[in-house]
């Protein structure tokens, strides 16, 4: 793809005029892959990873079909489209959706779980923007037992490479003689953010999976698959774009068997969707909301 300047994709991307885009490069608030951007810096929307004050910024789409699907990432697997490392990206596992889509946030190497993948930069920077407040859930498997010190330390406001984070509900959700496993809610996004809260409170994670984000559940998605999101999933995501949801990428098969369930009222259809698992023993749920326990 043609490189373009920042600052006309940073417009083109709806985060800010030209003008205000040279003010936040100088100010050092914009990196390209990592590094600070200069002005005048020219980049390739498609191999570049552009980010504002620490949050990646998309360019919209501008194909008619939208399209949003949720990967269950495997370990072992970096959280981008094109690596220089030759390390395992999650694009060798979405080759048959059809068009080039992109993570909408990340998962660590060594981390697993929900992903959301999508070709519509409008409703990426929605879901990246903090001031949204979609939760994200995570189970975290933790080497030996935690005090109860411990566990109060991290529901507490922690600072993150010097910059403070808001509060984590923090619910006990499996404990035997060698290990727990805790549940994290968190409505920021912040790099390795669990991982880095538990080592300054002492904790070793052996395990990592996000399980839901938002009211969607990660579900019985077998890893390494993926799936797409209904318009409902969507609408429950971005509540004001139920319009620009309609004609979303579907998968027609399971579009045609929900139909055939709902006209002859199955007992699975009155159940809920197939293959998606609540717990509602589930702590510190936004109100309304049903949680999974993975």
């Amino acid at each position: 793809m043609e490189k373009i300047r920042l600052q006309k994709y940073m417009s083109d991307a709806g985060v800010m005029s030209r003008r205000a885009a040279e003010k936040e490069i100088e100010a050092g608030a914009i990196t390209v892959n990592g590094e600070p951007a200069e002005l005048g810096q020219k980049i390739d929307p498609e191999r570049d990873e552009v980010r504002y004050a620490g949050r990646r910024v998309y360019l919209p789409d501008n194909t008619d079909k939208k399209t949003y699907i949720v990967l269950n990432k495997p370990r072992g697997y970096v959280t981008t489209m094109d690596d220089d490392l030759g390390r395992k990206c999650v694009r060798e596992l979405v080759t048959d959706v059809g068009c080039r889509v992109y993570p909408v946030g990340r998962l660590d190497k060594v981390s697993e779980g929900m992903l959301i993948l999508t070709n519509d930069g409008e409703f990426a920077n929605y879901m990246m923007h903090p001031s949204h407040e979609v939760p994200k859930y995570y189970n975290v498997r933790i080497e030996g037992i935690p005090t109860d010190e411990q566990l109060e330390q991290l529901s507490s406001p922690l600072e993150i490479d010097g910059t403070p984070i808001r509060p984590v509900n923090v619910t006990l959700l499996e404990k035997d003689d060698t290990h727990v496993t805790l549940q994290m809610e968190l409505y920021e996004g912040r790099n390795r953010q669990i991982r880095k809260m538990c080592e300054q409170v002492g904790l070793k994670i052996i395990r990592l999976k996000r399980i839901a984000i938002g009211d969607i559940p990660l579900g019985n998605l077998r890893l390494g698959k993926w799936r797409y999101l209904t318009p409902e999933e969507l609408t429950h995501l971005m509540p004001d774009g139920k319009e620009r949801f309609k004609n979303a990428a579907k998968d027609e098969r399971a579009a045609a068997l929900a139909d055939v369930k709902r006209k002859s009222h199955s007992p699975s259809h009155r159940a809920g969707r197939a293959g998606v698992h609540f717990n509602e023993h589930f702590s510190h749920a936004p109100k309304g909301a049903r949680k999974p326990k993975q």
